[in-house]
């Protein structure tokens, strides 16, 4: 029996025994962000702790990072999926290497929430959305391209390699310059089309269309479009860009009151990887199926594993 059924049976047997004071306690309100994965992040959140009998209010999709944000300071929020590295802009250390280290960018992210703002930050997915380099799947599979450095050695041996991103990205010191200068190559200006806005979408197009040669894409690391269209992640090897792991973020008086919060959704963070958020972000932004359907099939299948 998997993690999730166990708690399953185990939440219902709670759910019987609880207390009347305890029943009246109130619900818990669960956001997240605007953007597809947030919705989908947000949506299990929302049907987990439902399932588990603990009650909850829907204020998912409220709106961008700062309003989300600020609202769990208010407490007008009480739980919603956060990542690591925005951590970094909350408490002013954009600057330090830290945030780029997985491991380290959670720690710190929890301490200084906890200790500044009594938010606990629980078990984020093994999962990073944040900048990334993306090539073609099938010029992936015939060279053997899974690292940036193995992109680097393509591109060095005089592969073929033409690559679509935003001005900012290929302008921004913290973007394209710095993963030239970590792994060693360069791409001259034919071997870029510079697309206006920031829009991932337009440069993973490029790319699956091989618009003017594209076969390489500027994207973050969860964009639901990687997957539908057969393009592939480059791993950062050397930690270039800081590390953005989603994670629920939950109020510490909600979850004293609520201690099996933690019991539900760890084992639920915990079974996300980058492939499996790429193919279910895909799901909502590339075949218009609701998030709200995606997270149930998706529980579903953790439940039957």
């Amino acid at each position: 029996m998997s993690p999730i059924s166990r708690f399953r049976r185990a939440a219902a047997l709670t759910a019987m025994l609880i207390t009347a004071p305890a029943m009246a306690a109130d619900p818990v309100v669960v956001s997240s962000k605007i953007d597809t994965e947030g919705s989908v992040l947000g949506q299990m959140v929302l049907q987990s702790l439902e399932e588990a009998g603990i009650p909850v209010e829907n204020r998912l999709q409220l709106g961008g990072t700062s309003i989300v944000r600020n609202a769990i300071k208010a407490g007008e929020i009480d739980i919603y999926p956060e990542y690591t590295g925005n951590a970094a802009f909350f408490h002013d250390q954009a600057e330090r290497d830290i945030w780029k280290d997985a491991d380290k960018a959670y720690q710190q992210a929890a301490r200084l929430d906890e200790e500044t703002h009594n938010i606990v930050w629980l078990k984020p997915a093994q999962a990073n959305n944040t900048w990334a380099m993306s090539v073609r799947g099938d010029l992936a599979r015939e060279n053997g391209l899974k690292t940036l450095e193995d992109l680097a050695r393509y591109i060095n041996d005089g592969g073929a390699f033409k690559f679509a991103a935003s001005a900012e990205f290929v302008e921004s010191a913290s973007a394209l310059p710095a993963f030239q200068e970590a792994y060693g190559f360069e791409l001259a200006s034919d071997q870029l089309l510079i697309l206006s806005g920031g829009n991932t979408a337009a440069t993973l197009r490029a790319a699956a269309l091989n618009n003017n040669d594209v076969n390489g894409a500027m994207t973050y690391g969860t964009d639901g479009g990687l997957d539908a269209l057969d393009l592939k992640v480059m791993e950062d090897t050397l930690g270039v860009q800081p590390v953005y792991q989603p994670a629920p973020i939950v109020r510490a008086e909600v979850l004293e009151t609520y201690p099996e919060i933690r019991q539900v959704l760890d084992p639920v963070f915990e079974s996300l990887d980058l492939e499996t958020l790429q193919r279910l972000n895909g799901q909502v932004a590339v075949n218009g199926v609701p998030a709200q359907t995606v997270a149930r099939d998706y529980l579903d299948s953790l439940a039957r594993d």
